[in-house]
């Protein structure tokens, strides 16, 4: 008979949340038991306890990424030059850049949004993580090319949706961000994710820039809009970025919304009200000099969090653990960031919620 160990780690997942004293029982092939330290300590005398390092349960989830950016280098700065730093780079994403990346993801279980069709072909025929593949849309465009935008992606959709296999990646839609998009091509586009039953991830509330346009059509944002000649009458003002998602009717679709970093109470009573998960990318908020979300107001009003890495063009790896790391330093507890890790990752990309029991095989079980 293999010998019986029982392994522990700093922090355990153990009955839906995350532990400390807790750990499982193995045969060196699968789980046996789980359970308090000590429980398991008493109920198996001879076994020897192994720690296995700061985390010991099911995977965790990197719920936002673009692989298709590559390996970067990463930029530093204001999110206006960050922008600018994207459109340059434009020529260079597609599927080579995004099996680069893939290479270099510490997790298999991702929420990647690809702004090219090659990346989301790919995504579907190798799987290269489990998770969601979200097609990226952008448009402030006059209305007839609004429809040519809309015509497009339903065609794309129509095809992406019969590639789908049973326990494969699934294919979403990203409508890429509320100032990105006019109000109509923003609201038909979700129509358009219902229709085809997709999840739908939108960046939101990222940088102060993005709420001083909606609010006062002020800030760097508004400034970016003037230097690229693009009008600044698309929008109404008066609103929050999240607010004004409301108004369009967008939150009643469930979106998981990227960053969230430039909300108030009103803006998270909204996102409560509607369901809808955050993914927050905390490396990249504070490289893109965006601030880090207000966490203790999300946990007040229960909104669930995910954590995301963003790309390697504003974050230096693609590992979620990162995050974690650096929000300990900011003075969150480890038992919540894992568990948004963990559960709300999970939660954000519509899979299963994380387990860890007896019968599991010992490679389903992530230590580090």
């Amino acid at each position: 008979m293999p010998e019986l160990e029982i392994w522990t780690a700093s922090w355990v997942w153990l009955d839906g949340a995350v532990h400390a004293d807790a750990g499982l029982v193995t045969d060196g092939r699968r789980v046996l038991a789980t359970g308090r330290l000590d429980a398991l300590q008493t109920r198996y005398p001879t076994a020897p306890t192994r720690t296995k390092g700061r985390y010991l349960g099911p995977p965790l989830a990197n719920a936002h990424t673009h692989l298709d950016l590559g390996l970067g280098p990463t930029f530093t700065g204001p999110f206006p030059d960050f922008v600018r730093y994207v459109i340059g780079r434009a020529g260079r994403r597609g599927r080579e850049a995004a099996v680069q990346a893939a290479r270099h993801a510490s997790q298999h279980l991702l929420g990647d949004i690809a702004a090219r069709e090659e990346v989301v072909d790919w995504w579907l025929a190798e799987a290269p993580a489990a998770g969601v593949v979200y097609w990226e849309v952008l448009g402030l465009v006059p209305p007839d090319r609004e429809a040519e935008i809309l015509s497009a992606t339903r065609e794309r959709f129509e095809r992406w949706k019969r590639l789908e296999r049973a326990g494969g990646p699934r294919v979403g839609l990203s409508p890429h961000a509320p100032y990105s998009l006019t109000p109509s091509l923003m609201r038909r586009l979700v129509v358009l994710a219902r229709e085809f039953e997709v999840p739908l991830q939108i960046h939101a509330a990222e940088s102060p820039g993005e709420r001083d346009y909606f609010l006062r059509r002020e800030g760097a944002l508004a400034r970016f809009f003037r230097e690229q000649g693009w009008p600044l009458d698309l929008h109404p003002t008066g609103l929050s970025p999240i607010a004004y998602l409301s108004e369009l009717g967008v939150l009643e679709a469930g979106p998981t919304l990227i960053h969230g970093v430039q909300v108030d109470e009103a803006d998270v009573r909204l996102l409560a009200e509607s369901g809808s998960v955050v993914v927050s990318c905390p490396r990249s908020n504070l490289n893109l000099e965006a601030g880090l979300p207000p966490y203790d107001l999300y946990l007040h009003h229960g909104v669930p969090l995910a954590l995301g890495t963003d790309s390697r063009a504003s974050a230096s790896s693609l590992d979620v653990r990162d995050e974690v790391v650096l929000l300990e330093r900011h003075g969150q507890p480890p038992e919540r960031t894992l568990a948004w890790a963990a559960a709300g990752g999970r939660a954000a990309l519509g899979l299963a919620p994380p387990v860890l029991q007896p019968g599991m095989e010992l490679e389903q079980v992530e230590f580090w």
